[in-house]
């Protein structure tokens, strides 16, 4: 906080809160875009979102490691308020960096690209930082914010070399180093071979959306059924819904699924 010269300066509940309403409203958007390719059948090329707030110990931490005074933190420290977004294949991280950078709603002031220019470590990840304008009840403030991009198999990776780096403090031991350095080239290669088969994936995947939907619907239309036709009637629905469904059929699926639509007619549903 600007103008801090002392630890207790900081009330850290306040401090943080812009943050995390941030990371609230940032995580609520982004989640939306999925959502919206799901519901019309499009491959998201986002496979998940998380997010969190820096906790004040490792906010100082960083403070002291970059040589931050206390009242810098919030100018210099971009990554307080954080959003990690997990790809399945390596060429989903630019199509959600592209989206990013056409919202109107933040600013993307930087982008660093970890997975061309590979740390020494081996970490790959794309980076975002931006500038969020969060409407708070003492009027508009400006937040930073980092978003990471990355696929599952970079996320596994960087995921056990965080834990192994708080561990030791940051000094990994040279031949743990060395073998997390392997693992982060086997973690390149799968995302390499996963990309020569991604139709292959995203085509069953969308067979399955559009699977679940259907049944869904089917669902709902045998409760509404069962309202107003006769015992026989849902006895033999059911029957004719479990042979279908045994199936794994899609057409046979939409057949059976018309089949209910012209019932629910009959019986002014």
């Amino acid at each position: 906080m600007k103008g801090s010269v002392a630890v207790n300066a900081i009330n850290w509940k306040s401090f943080l809160l812009p943050y995390q309403q941030a990371t609230d409203e940032l995580l609520l958007k982004i989640q939306h875009m999925s959502v919206e390719c799901k519901q019309l059948y499009m491959h998201s090329p986002i496979d998940s979102i998380t997010g969190r707030v820096k906790q004040s110990t490792s906010i100082l931490d960083k403070a002291k490691r970059k040589h931050y005074a206390l009242a810098e933190i919030e100018d210099k420290i971009e990554d307080i308020a954080g959003i990690r977004i997990v790809c399945q294949f390596v060429e989903d991280i630019e199509k959600v960096a592209g989206l990013l950078r056409n919202r109107k709603d933040f600013k993307v002031l930087e982008e660093r690209d970890y997975i061309t220019n590979t740390k020494p470590s081996g970490y790959r990840s794309y980076h975002l930082i931006i500038e969020y304008p969060l409407n708070t009840a003492w009027g508009v403030k400006n937040v930073l914010a980092e978003i990471q991009i990355r696929t599952i198999a970079m996320n596994f990776w960087a995921t056990a070399e965080h834990s192994l780096r708080y561990k030791y403090s940051g000094n990994i031991p040279d031949d743990l180093q060395e073998r997390l350095t392997h693992c982060a080239e086997a973690a390149y290669y799968l995302d390499q071979e996963m990309s020569t088969i991604k139709e292959e994936i995203r085509n069953a995947q969308r067979l399955n959306a559009i699977r679940s939907s259907l049944v869904s619907d089917i669902l709902e239309k045998i409760q509404s059924l069962n309202f107003r036709a006769s015992i026989q009637e849902k006895d033999e629905i059911d029957k004719e819904f479990i042979a279908v469904w045994n199936k794994e059929d899609l057409n046979a699926l939409r057949s059976f699924n018309q089949k209910l639509d012209h019932l629910a007619t009959s019986y002014n549903i």
